[in-house]
């Protein structure tokens, strides 16, 4: 009898986008109203089920709504998506997602994820000149020889750079870029797939869990709590450290064990009878001004990314926009025939296709929800099943109810504004700092998002060609020792 194969990423996604069409026929339809500021007009909008009105952009607005939050969080542009207005959650008609919504799901999510699906093509067009120039291959080789007998120091960097990265900027989609880089360069140091898949998307997951100055993360969930995005910053500081540090010592054990013997390797029986996905590099390929020239470019091209998307308030567009023209560059630079470089661009977009596919499938999924009105339903059922608790056992309890609430609503900044005016002002009530209620809202989605299907991880392991059921298997035990510091964490926090 031929052994069962663990389902795909895109199998796995289209059948919880099942299930989520059968919960809209289960879980009660409702929602919460919630307040917008227009900025043309000055005023707030109040959107409910029964229409839209307008009404003074004031402090008093504010205080009458009971959302505890500063006026010029709004002018000023900080609160920039609607937030949902306690006490206002009402039941609707039920609005239960059939055959055609769900087989339409992965359609309408690709064309609502489009933004980040052409940013993965153009990244993937990117990488084709690159690997066209053999810029690649010479440079993994001078890394190899700089690096040679201090492998480790890869994993340390790789890591800790990007979890820098993950904690002041949200550096989260954009990583998806850095798994066709650096896979070969961790593939050379004699490391699998694993450990740089965990050294991208775990760097990624600590410092955007531990977020200290993360404007899609800390700041607008502070914001709409109601407090200074810095209370509370030393102990996020600590907890950066703190996990950040766990993370590391359990990339680099595993990763020596597999450099001693590649048998011991999660997927190594999955990878040895598997056509390399990854090409080898060609060793004898020198670094010439030339492709230094090009590596520079290319470089570049995510220094100016970085600095577009924390300073300049750069998005997708502007990203996408920017690989573009590296493109261009390298391929001018490398003196490629236009057909050379249209066939190359055309050839790596195609290798990243199914990767695009996974994003725009998990997006169906959210679609799929916000139509069956389910989501705030999920939300005021999680608020009302923590009120009344011992102030350690709430906190704690608020920590999986986040990990739970952000399969339905992933985006970091929408669960912010989504669930802070409903879930903060619980503080109040068993007398603890509303930072508490932030730190649980980073740590829970943080936690989470590690094998969170809705997520980023089916598309990155896609990347890589490593099944799900692998890495489950890498980061149970990591998942269940960070849970363990955080639980820790939460409640000695709110007892000193």
């Amino acid at each position: 009898m031929k052994k069962l194969k663990f389902p795909s990423a895109q199998t796995i996604l289209i059948v919880i986008a099942g299930l989520v069409t059968l919960l809209t026929w289960v879980v009660p339809a409702g929602e919460y109203d919630n307040l917008s500021y227009d900025s043309e007009k000055s005023t707030f909008i109040r959107t409910g089920p029964d229409g839209s009105t307008e009404l003074p952009a004031t402090q008093e607005t504010l205080e009458n709504l009971a959302i505890k939050i500063p006026l010029e969080k709004f002018t000023s542009g900080d609160i920039y998506k609607p937030i949902s207005i306690p006490d206002t959650y009402q039941k609707l008609d039920a609005k239960p997602q059939g055959v055609a919504a769900f087989v339409k799901s992965p359609i309408r999510g690709i064309i609502e994820a489009a933004d980040i699906i052409f940013l993965v093509l153009i990244i993937g067009g990117l990488i084709g000149i690159m690997n066209k120039t053999g810029a690649f291959d010479a440079g993994i080789s001078w890394l190899g020889r700089v690096l040679n007998g201090r492998e480790y120091l890869l994993i340390i960097l790789v890591t800790t750079l990007i979890a820098a990265g993950g904690t002041t900027f949200g550096l989260a989609e954009e990583t998806i870029a850095f798994f066709p880089i650096l896979i070969p360069v961790f593939l050379a140091a004699k490391y699998d797939e694993m450990v740089g898949l965990a050294c991208i998307f775990l760097g990624s997951a600590i410092g955007s869990m531990c977020s200290t100055i993360n404007p899609f993360s800390v700041i607008i969930a502070s914001d709409a709590a109601g407090i200074n995005w810095t209370t509370g910053l030393t102990g996020r500081i600590i907890m950066l450290l703190t996990c950040l540090t766990i993370t590391i010592i359990y990339i680099l054990r595993y990763a020596k064990r597999v450099r001693q013997d590649p048998a011991n390797s999660i997927i190594y029986e999955e990878k040895k009878n598997e056509k390399q996905h990854f090409k080898s590099h060609d060793e004898s390929l020198t670094l010439t001004t030339r492709l230094k020239i090009i590596l520079f470019i290319f470089s570049l091209s995510f220094i100016v990314m970085i600095v577009g998307v924390s300073l300049l308030d750069w998005w997708f567009v502007e990203m996408t926009a920017t690989f573009l023209v590296g493109s261009v560059l390298i391929g001018f630079v490398g003196k490629m025939k236009e057909s050379d470089f249209i066939d190359s661009f055309s050839k790596g977009a195609g290798e990243l296709l199914s990767v695009a596919f996974i994003i725009g499938i998990a997006r169906g999924v959210s679609v799929l929800m916000d139509d069956g009105l389910i989501s705030d339903t999920m939300l005021f059922y999680a608020s009302s099943f923590t009120e009344g608790m011992n102030k350690g056992v709430f906190t704690n309890s608020l920590l999986f109810v986040y990990g739970g609430l952000s399969f339905f609503i992933p985006s970091s900044s929408g669960m912010a504004v989504l669930t802070m005016p409903i879930m903060s002002p619980l503080a109040d009530t068993v007398n603890i700092g509303r930072e508490v209620i932030v730190n649980c809202y980073q740590y829970g989605m943080g936690l989470f998002y590690l094998f969170n299907p809705t997520g980023l991880i089916l598309a990155s392991l896609a990347i890589i060609k490593v099944g799900y059921d692998k890495w489950l298997k890498f980061v149970t035990p990591l998942a269940i020792i960070l849970v363990g510091v955080t639980m820790l964490f939460l409640t000695i926090s709110v007892y000193i």
